[in-house]
């Protein structure tokens, strides 16, 4: 079943984030006890199930590393991925050079993208809409190419 949904958070001064029941049970793995979240694209924070994390994984080692542009993403994305539990209460702590990276502050939206979660910056999120949401014909139409 593929993630989706949009889910506005907030993330505490322990920078832990909630993880919505909803989102978790579409990660489809029974009773998770850990995720995993990485770097991901536009100041975003990609967030895996462990075995999301893992198909990914797979995919990833059957690049070509003899590409330097190959082996320096690999580098930066699996220096900075890490496992974090879930708390008693469906909360992750999300890692402060993660918290920097997306430049996140208190306000988070959370997706379901497909396969994995993203975690924006409410206000980043936002601007994405206004410069993206209006080309979503132009994008379907590649998408389904």
């Amino acid at each position: 079943m593929p993630l989706t949904g949009t889910y506005e958070r907030n993330l505490d001064d322990k920078q832990r984030l909630a993880v919505p029941k909803r989102l978790k049970e579409q990660f489809g793995e029974g009773e998770l006890t850990s995720l995993f979240v990485a770097p991901g694209t536009e100041k975003s924070l990609f967030l895996y199930s462990p075995q999301a994390f893992n198909t990914l994984a797979a995919k990833l080692s059957e690049k070509a590393t003899n590409r330097v542009e190959i082996r320096n993403y690999l580098r930066l994305f699996y220096a900075q991925a890490e496992e974090v539990p879930l708390d008693s209460q469906g909360r992750i702590r999300v890692p402060e050079r993660l918290v920097a990276f997306a430049e996140l502050k208190k306000d988070l939206v959370l997706l379901g993208v497909h396969d994995h979660a993203e975690i924006w910056d409410k206000d980043v999120w936002s601007q994405f809409l206004a410069t993206s949401g209006a080309q979503f014909d132009q994008l379907a139409t590649q998408a389904f190419q």
